[in-house]
């Protein structure tokens, strides 16, 4: 609302501009953008002193920043569906699967075995597991981070993969398990020691384990993995996502909290 001295100045003008009105043709489009000047002056100087430029500024600005967040959010969006589109689709031959394989939600991540977050994201995915009664299921792909963990972290994937060559899906799932229960993360594992340890605790042979170790086989389902995983934005781990029985996905950067990924969750549960 405009303040008393505002309508004073406004007022003043349209009386300045009828006079101005009745001068001689001759004069009148100089007097007319004289007059314009000292309303325009008046005016700005009133809203200044009132406050109310600083408000309409603000305001202006307020409403500039919210339409890029928004268009902002709307790029990224796009752009996270076109990378969640080049996501490998989940087969039970190919991939690690916990919970009902046709559970209608599953979340896939990709993981390293040293990654401290990784650590703390695992048991926050069983317990969503074994609590969805049948509606969620869990894939695991690797994403060793080598800059970050070299040697283990991609030898540890390898040994992931004995596992469940040795002795299918379910000791796959029980190395991962005790991996992550038994170790330290941020490449501290001593993996000489802690590796056939579990293997022998999980009833793998440990011969066998250590020759499939050395063989090098699982090496390029590893190299997969990884690129899938930064083909579908992958920038760190635990990176994840969560897909719904129709396809659209939601994604999930780093260990978010039993009550984020449980939101997201239901939000694919109930898309159609």
């Amino acid at each position: 609302m405009w303040s008393a001295g505002l309508s004073g100045v406004i007022m003043a003008g349209l009386v300045l501009f009828a006079t101005a009105a009745n001068a001689q043709t001759a004069d009148r489009n100089a007097a007319d953008a004289a007059l314009v000047e000292r309303v325009k002056d008046a005016v700005i100087k009133e809203l200044s002193a009132s406050g109310a430029l600083d408000r309409a500024v603000d305001a202006g600005i307020g409403r500039y920043v919210e339409r890029e967040r928004a268009e902002a959010g709307q790029r990224e969006r796009r752009e996270a569906d076109t990378r969640a589109a080049k996501l490998r689709p989940v087969t039970k031959d190919r991939d690690h699967i916990r919970g009902d394989p046709a559970a209608p939600v599953t979340l896939v991540e990709y993981s390293d075995f040293e990654c401290p977050f990784c650590k703390r994201f695992h048991p926050t995915v069983k317990r969503l597991v074994d609590e969805s009664n049948g509606q969620l299921k869990w894939v695991y792909r690797h994403f060793p981070l080598d800059e970050l963990h070299p040697v283990k972290a991609r030898k540890e994937a390898v040994a992931s993969e004995c596992a469940a060559e040795l002795g299918g899906n379910d000791a796959f799932w029980k190395f991962a398990d005790r991996f992550f229960e038994l170790t330290p993360s941020n490449n501290r594992t001593d993996i000489d020691t802690v590796l056939p340890r579990i293997a022998g605790e999980i009833g793998l042979d440990k011969a066998r384990f250590a020759s499939c170790l050395a063989s090098g086989r699982h090496d390029r389902r590893i190299a997969e993995d990884a690129q899938d995983a930064a083909a579908t934005g992958g920038r760190g781990t635990p990176w994840s996502l969560i897909v719904s029985k129709s396809g659209k996905t939601y994604p999930l950067s780093g260990a978010q909290p039993y009550a984020v990924v449980k939101q997201l969750v239901e939000l694919a549960r109930e898309e159609k």
